[in-house]
């Protein structure tokens, strides 16, 4: 991330010029699309983190792997760093450009190359959507867990990166434990597959070493993501608390329990309120916390567990418990 850069630890940037880099780019892959005019680069100089902007050498935006393997040649040749972003949606920065860098945009390897629905598998590009996996599985009754708030929108390779979660991240895992393999580059352009078709590959666990990285390791090219079955059923309890401790101490006694929801989350005042008037999910604005609680699996357990929570939740202290009564207002609370 560009705003950690310190020059006595990193070393000093490079001193190419804007043009000699984009005639360096266009000379090893003709048709590689380069922005670097400064109109242009400017829609690239932050990602969701826009307190923070830097205007990059130039942008590229690949759409084969061997245009990506030519653009990190080319950048180690020219002593370049490189930042790679998928969506740009991330809140850490993990997507802003360094000032005498290059910025490589994946958003246009965006196919899910295969879906087997039978392994539970898909093999996806980096810039293919988080929710388009999960859409393009469900008329087999599968989806993919993780989902990030922005699942509408991010990507599959930011996800990677930043190893996403989201909401139903305790039970179901975050992007490390839901992917099987990934294709790389090196920044010297060499092929690497971390991980395997298979859960117990041997030898060392690359994979979860490289998922979080934030493309400092490589440039993801292709992942393979595992597909779980939709739970047969799911209730979603939204309990209002007149004290944010309380909240906290509900989610205690709900784990404690030895309870897993499928999704736990919790919101001050002041998170309902903004919440409430953007979306209007029918949050109680008057709470001071409320807490999420999604169970799913089978209907009988589902059932069960809903009464034990919500027994918990009163002993917690809750004011209100209220329980979606359908899937439009189970996706309100959610949204």
């Amino acid at each position: 991330m560009s705003f950690t850069y310190d020059e006595r630890i990193d070393g000093p940037l490079a001193t190419v010029d804007r043009a000699t880099l984009v005639a360096a780019l266009h000379a090893a892959s003709p048709g590689l699309d380069v922005l670097h005019d400064r109109e242009a680069l400017k829609p690239f100089e932050c990602d969701g983190l826009a307190a923070y902007r830097t205007v990059p050498l130039a942008v590229v935006l690949p759409d084969t792997v061997e245009q990506v393997r030519a653009v990190l040649r080319v950048a180690a040749a020219h002593g370049v760093p490189v930042v790679a972003r998928g969506a740009g949606t991330g809140l850490s920065g993990g997507a802003m450009p360094l000032e005498k860098g290059l910025l490589l945009v994946m958003s246009k390897f965006n196919r899910i190359l295969d879906l087997d629905p039978d392994a539970g598998t898909a093999r996806v590009q980096p810039g293919v959507r988080n929710l388009a996996i999960s859409q393009a599985a469900a008329p087999y009754g599968l989806y993919y867990a993780p989902d990030p708030s922005s699942q509408i929108a991010c990507s599959i390779g930011g996800n990677v990166a930043e190893n996403a979660g989201g909401v139903h991240c305790l039970k179901y895992g975050l992007t490390v434990h839901n992917i099987l393999k990934v294709e790389i580059l090196t920044i010297d352009g060499d092929t690497l597959t971390l991980g395997a078709d298979a859960l117990d590959a041997p030898g060392f666990d690359l994979l979860a070493l490289f998922t979080g990285s934030e493309g400092m390791l490589g440039i993801v090219t292709e992942v393979t993501v595992k597909l779980l079955p939709k739970p047969p059923s799911v209730k979603v309890l939204m309990a209002s608390f007149d004290d944010v401790g309380a909240a906290g101490g509900a989610v205690a006694r709900i784990i404690g329990a030895g309870v897993i929801p499928g999704g736990l989350e919790m919101m001050d005042n002041l998170a309902i309120r903004a919440a409430e008037d953007f979306i209007h999910a029918g949050y109680p604005v008057d709470a001071q916390a409320i807490l999420l609680c999604e169970l799913d699996g089978a209907a009988s357990d589902v059932d069960e567990d809903a009464e034990r929570v919500a027994a918990l939740l009163r002993q917690a202290g809750a004011s209100e418990i209220r329980v979606a009564r359908d899937e439009a207002e189970r996706q309100r609370f959610w949204a």
